[in-house]
């Protein structure tokens, strides 16, 4: 950081190296102090963002917990979700299961919502659901992972990238 704020003539004269190669390496410098501060802001911003959908399912478990009624098994029109056998149950919609099946690469065809009810899902369900093995069905869970990781870094990075731009416009 001390040589990004040192005048360019100075650091010329105290490298040896003409103005221009001096600038290039304050520039280079300064892109990847850049480019740490927006990892760092993307971080912060994954971890809300993680914080928040935990709040969020332990409200929605509080509340479906308090909506059901004692001794009252809840049915497939009242869950929105189908039944997968006697193995479990699924909350994936006949779409999405439809995507996985049928798709080389369903985490690419599907929405980021459409992941998170694909991670959510418990695995020996979702394989019981597309009648796949264990294994097939956790791997398939590790690529929606990746690919939602992918998606969350990609909106951080665009709004890191807003918040910067915003800064650099109001400095004089």
């Amino acid at each position: 950081k001390v040589l990004i704020d040192v005048p360019r003539s100075e650091l010329a004269e105290e490298l040896a190296q003409s103005e221009s190669k001096t600038q290039v390496l304050q520039d280079t410098l300064q892109q990847v102090l850049d480019r740490r501060e927006e990892e760092r802001h993307s971080r912060q911003l994954l971890e809300l963002y993680l914080e928040a959908l935990k709040s969020e399912d332990s409200v929605l478990s509080k509340a479906a917990a308090s909506e059901a009624v004692p001794g009252k098994e809840m049915d497939e029109v009242d869950t929105g979700s189908s039944s997968t056998g006697p193995s479990g149950r699924t909350v994936l919609s006949d779409q999405i299961l439809a995507a996985l099946r049928e798709k080389p690469a369903p985490e690419l065809c599907l929405d980021s919502q459409d992941l998170e009810l694909v991670l959510k899902e418990d695995t020996q369900a979702l394989s019981s659901a597309l009648q796949w093995d264990k294994q097939k069905a956790a791997a398939l869970q590790q690529a929606c992972d990746q690919e939602l990781s992918k998606r969350l870094q990609q909106v951080q990075t665009l709004h890191s990238l807003r918040s910067t731009s915003k800064g650099k416009k109001t400095l004089p």
